[in-house]
């Protein structure tokens, strides 16, 4: 029986050019992941986080008319447990509120913590005498007959940090905090609250 031989046809070089651009493509990416994953076990870089470290409630007076003025102190604590990286943190913003009522607006100015480190910040928020709705009076009364009022802070803050070959790594803080008091002391109850990142 005869044997039919296929013509033998030659590879373009535009292929082999292709197909030796991708190789080094693949192993450029394969070697960049190996570094990056390296350099993340030797590193491990954490996110920096917020917490409320110290509450204090300084005034909240209540009048029959339904007027409240209140003030409250608040420490925050802002860390960075990174030992390799500075880190900053930015766009804070955060609302202190009474039953679902904005008291007031917390803000920051941009600024950074050095590595494996943390700066404190205080806060002192006064009021105005605030015109309550008969719901809240109704709420502010109960609070005041069980000796104790919760305020909420709520908000969020950025925080930016560069690790070497790593690059700079961005997350979204998120703060939500109850802070209970004891009205006839004035003290806050020991809780620790801290930012959840994403």
């Amino acid at each position: 029986m005869p044997k039919y031989e296929l013509p033998h046809r030659r590879t373009s070089p535009l292929v082999w050019l292709v197909a030796v651009l991708c190789t080094v493509i693949a192993v450029a990416v394969i070697v960049t992941g190996v570094i990056v994953f390296v350099g993340y076990i030797v590193i491990r870089p954490k996110v920096p986080f917020v917490s409320v470290i110290y509450t204090h409630l300084d005034v909240f007076d209540y009048d029959q008319a339904g007027l409240l003025t209140t003030q409250v102190t608040i420490h925050t604590k802002w860390e960075n447990d990174n030992a390799q990286a500075h880190a900053s943190f930015y766009d804070a913003g955060f609302v202190l509120s009474l039953h679902g009522m904005e008291i007031a607006k917390l803000v920051t100015d941009p600024f950074d913590v050095s590595k494996n480190s943390s700066v404190e910040l205080g806060y002192t928020v006064a009021s105005s005498p605030i015109p309550l709705n008969p719901e809240l009076m109704m709420l502010v009364d109960m609070s005041l007959k069980r000796d104790l009022v919760t305020f909420e802070l709520r908000g969020t803050t950025r925080t930016r940090w560069r690790v070497g070959l790593l690059g700079s790594f961005k997350f979204w803080l998120h703060l939500n905090c109850q802070l209970h008091f004891t009205i006839s002391t004035m003290n806050g109850s020991s809780t620790h609250c801290s930012s959840k990142s994403n």
